[in-house]
């Protein structure tokens, strides 16, 4: 019986390629290790992951490092007016500080900040987010070897490739988690259903 307990245990947190996981159970953060700079900007809301408040950081994995590499991140997305967030993807859980490894996929229609929703930030920006606060909206990252797809509501809004003499040595495509950030004490931002598949 313990033999079977632990084949259970063990496949249960397994998936093959092509599978949706899903990240969050609507209820609590189990699943997700928040750093310690401001860990109350991070709550659960309505079946949703509330973030207002100073900067703070969530990411994904009991210990805040899953490892995924090509894949498909989905969510569903709705800001407050003048919110800034951003999601980000090949990262690794950082106690303090913004994020140094992996890219960020920017979340902003209306705050002050030019670079809007499915930016890949600094690197590939744009102008037009493609959603309205205060309403619900789908964002969509995939990532295929050197290639981001950010998809917002059904369209692809950005396809970066990272070039071949790219120099960042941390800011750049390799492996690592997803994170949600917490910018600023003016911002609200709300993240529900979110989900991930490896792809290959």
């Amino acid at each position: 019986m313990k033999l079977i307990a632990i084949i259970l245990a063990a496949t249960a947190s397994f998936s093959f390629a092509g599978e949706w996981i899903q990240m969050f159970d609507g209820k609590t953060l189990k699943g997700w290790k928040v750093n310690s700079e401001n860990p109350q900007t991070f709550s659960v809301e309505d079946g949703a992951i509330k973030v207002e408040g100073p900067r703070a950081h969530l990411f994904y994995g009991t210990d805040g490092n899953a490892k995924f590499k090509n894949f498909e991140f989905e969510c569903e997305v709705k800001t407050a007016k003048n919110a800034n967030a951003g999601i980000f993807i090949h990262t690794k859980f950082q106690d303090k500080g913004w994020p140094s490894q992996g890219y960020e996929c920017q979340v902003n229609a209306t705050q002050k900040d030019w670079r809007k929703t499915g930016s890949i930030y600094s690197f590939q920006d744009v102008k037009e987010p493609g959603h309205k606060d205060d309403e619900w909206f789908t964002y969509n990252i995939k990532v295929e070897g050197k290639k981001v797809t950010v998809t917002i509501n059904g369209k692809v809004t950005n396809e970066y490739t990272e070039p071949a003499d790219h120099k960042e040595k941390t800011k750049r495509l390799s492996k690592g988690t997803i994170g949600l950030q917490g910018h600023d004490p003016g911002s609200l931002i709300y993240f529900r259903k979110l989900r991930i598949k490896k792809l290959g």
